[in-house]
């Protein structure tokens, strides 16, 4: 017979609240890698500058800028499905026509069009992680945050294997604009699950006016100790990791790889290495704390950058890169599992939407400002100096913690709340 305690956590692990948490990670981690490695492909393919290619993840400022229409989605509720399920509908129907759309473009013959639907693609998608974040939010009880946030990474790199690895070997034996048109229609469960869960409860109430759905959930947050420096954190913390990795299709592509050893190692086998890395992070997030897990984790992840400059100094090597990716992967696994849940906890629930909004849209700064700089500078100062100097870039962030999550200070999430 099993232990009570542990027949508990069976109980939650195969709950509908987990489960849900996972297929709307799915969700969510299928668009993002449609308007940045799959694309980049698409565009090297067909000569496509370099530095045309950097400035291609510029179309996901709506990642970035997400938080000025999430008070909207706190706000206003749809005649159908309830606050959260009717926005999710309407997003994830927008964002299946849109990947369509994208993949009937062309990179040379009708780059505006495709630059508008890349575009469209990532608002769609920003709308829907602002509302699927709100519900995870909502809908998970506090003790099942740390679970469903691995759950939710899990299904998040689920879809951005599919997009990503599956996208990159489907496109070396069929056209884009078919593997487009079955990205879109894997889109499907999530639209499913929306149809099926139920609309979680606001047990925090609800903004009355826009007034308060915009003033009150910056009010509430910039009242707290620390505010302004674990914005800055947030904004720093990854840097370097994602400045590394939006320019690494291309990269490999010159080394010689082909896209399918791309899709197989990086995406594939990289995806499991991802998925072991957020199952240890959360152990050691419960043993450690948030605060040294953000230490151990930051220092893992600045290492797994260097590895891409120990990676171009070597030059095509399939061990090599298995090894290089298998450790990026698992540090940076650990590092969302312990950056997800610390998001969560410092959430208010009555002003989930927008708080969680404006807290990721910093995540996405770097993933289009400072990404879009990335090929301009591989190109002009070579692969292996462009990683060494990602890794450099990631020790500002980590000096912040001493600021406000020492290592010898209060452990767990409930010192960050």
């Amino acid at each position: 017979m099993l232990p009570e305690h542990r027949k508990s956590i069976i109980r939650v692990l195969f709950s509908r609240r987990i489960l849900v948490a996972f297929l709307m990670g799915f969700s969510s981690g299928l668009p993002l890698l449609l308007t940045i490695g799959v694309l980049q492909a698409w565009m090297k393919e067909k000569n496509v500058d370099l530095t045309w290619i950097g400035m291609i993840t510029l179309v996901q400022l709506p990642y970035t800028w997400k938080f000025i229409w999430a008070p909207v989605l706190d706000r206003f509720t749809l005649p159908f499905l309830g606050r959260r399920r009717g926005w999710l509908l309407v997003a994830q129907g927008c964002l299946i026509t849109s990947i369509a759309a994208l993949g009937y473009s062309d990179p040379v013959k009708h780059a505006v069009t495709m630059v508008v639907a890349a575009i469209l693609v990532s608002f769609f998608s920003a709308s829907q992680d602002i509302v699927i974040d709100a519900y995870r939010r909502e809908d998970l009880a506090d003790e099942e945050l740390g679970l469903g946030s691995s759950m939710y990474i899990y299904g998040y790199r689920l879809g951005m294997l599919l997009a990503g690895g599956g996208g990159l070997i489907m496109a070396d034996h069929m056209p884009y604009s078919r593997v487009y048109l079955i990205m879109a229609a894997c889109m499907v469960p999530g639209i499913l699950t929306t149809l099926l869960t139920p609309e979680p409860k606001a047990s925090a109430g609800t903004p009355r006016t826009m007034k308060e759905a915009v003033l009150n959930p910056m009010v509430e947050y910039f009242s707290r100790n620390n505010a302004v420096w674990i914005l800055v954190f947030i904004l720093l913390y990854k840097v370097g990791d994602t400045m590394a990795s939006a320019i690494t299709t291309p990269f490999y592509l010159d080394l010689g790889f082909s896209k399918t050893d791309i899709g197989a190692v990086v995406k594939v086998f990289g995806t499991g290495a991802t998925m072991a890395g957020a199952f240890l992070g959360g152990v050691i997030l419960l043993r450690l704390g948030i605060n040294r897990s953000l230490w151990i984790f930051g220092v893992l992840q600045a290492g797994s950058t260097a590895g891409f400059a120990v990676l171009a100094r070597i030059g095509y090597s399939i061990p090599t890169l298995s090894g290089v990716i298998a450790f990026e992967n698992l540090s940076s696994g650990m590092g969302t599992a312990a950056f997800v849940a610390f998001m969560a906890s410092i959430t208010n629930k009555k002003f989930t939407a927008t708080q969680y909004a404006l807290l990721t849209s910093l995540i996405g700064v770097p993933r289009t400002f400072a990404s879009a700089v990335t090929g301009y500078m591989a190109k002009n100062i070579g692969w292996e100096s462009f990683f060494i100097f990602c890794t450099l870039v990631a020790i500002p962030g980590m000096l912040l913690l001493l600021k406000f999550a020492p290592w010898n200070s209060k452990t767990g999430l409930e010192a960050e709340a």
